[in-house]
């Protein structure tokens, strides 16, 4: 696993070890940048963590900010140990907490987020997405985007996630995962 573009270009990074995180794919990586664009001086939000890989390709390519959250502490660590080799320091926050609990932190701290990462357990996909809709919409800067990686086939919801204003959306395949981006309303679209 590796960063793809921008400073970072080509550092590998660890993943937690166990089967409980499932990398993205450098083909989904660079797909999925090449969809949402730019992300200059962005304030990066990744649910769901794993390795923080999808937090730390948006800062190489040039996000101000990023917060990883994940609960498991495997994933913590490695997030940190792959954030100290790069030299990441105040860049990016590890916090380790369940989504729930760090989408009601960060809303009670007034941030907002440019581009929130969710790539959700994909048997707990309905569940979490249903669930977690209301609070991450409460974390959005305006003209945000959500990216949510899933299952090939799995159904995200028309018009988006239930409670997240929905400016436009795609749903692009590769292999067996699908990545669908939505686009909030709001300045910079």
């Amino acid at each position: 696993m590796r960063v793809i573009a921008g400073e970072f270009r080509g550092r590998g990074l660890i993943a937690p070890s166990g089967t409980g995180t499932r990398p993205t794919s450098d083909r989904v990586k660079e797909a999925l940048f090449s969809i949402i664009g730019p992300v200059d001086g962005d304030r990066v939000l990744d649910l769901f963590a794993g390795s923080g890989a999808l937090a730390i390709e948006a800062l190489s390519r040039g996000a101000a900010h990023a917060v990883c959250v994940d609960d498991d502490r495997g994933a913590a660590e490695a997030i940190g140990a792959n954030a100290a080799v790069l030299g990441l320091g105040e860049r990016l926050r590890v916090v380790r907490r369940g989504w729930r609990g760090a989408l009601q932190a960060a809303a009670g701290e007034g941030q907002a987020f440019d581009l929130v990462l969710a790539d959700p357990p994909y048997e707990l996909l309905p569940v979490i997405v249903e669930e977690m809709s209301e609070a991450v919409a409460a974390v959005l800067a305006p003209g945000a985007l959500v990216v949510i990686e899933h299952a090939r086939g799995a159904i995200i919801g028309p018009g988006g996630v239930p409670g997240i204003a929905v400016e436009r959306e795609t749903t692009r395949r590769y292999g067996d995962t699908e990545i669908t981006v939505i686009w909030t309303p709001g300045e910079g679209l």
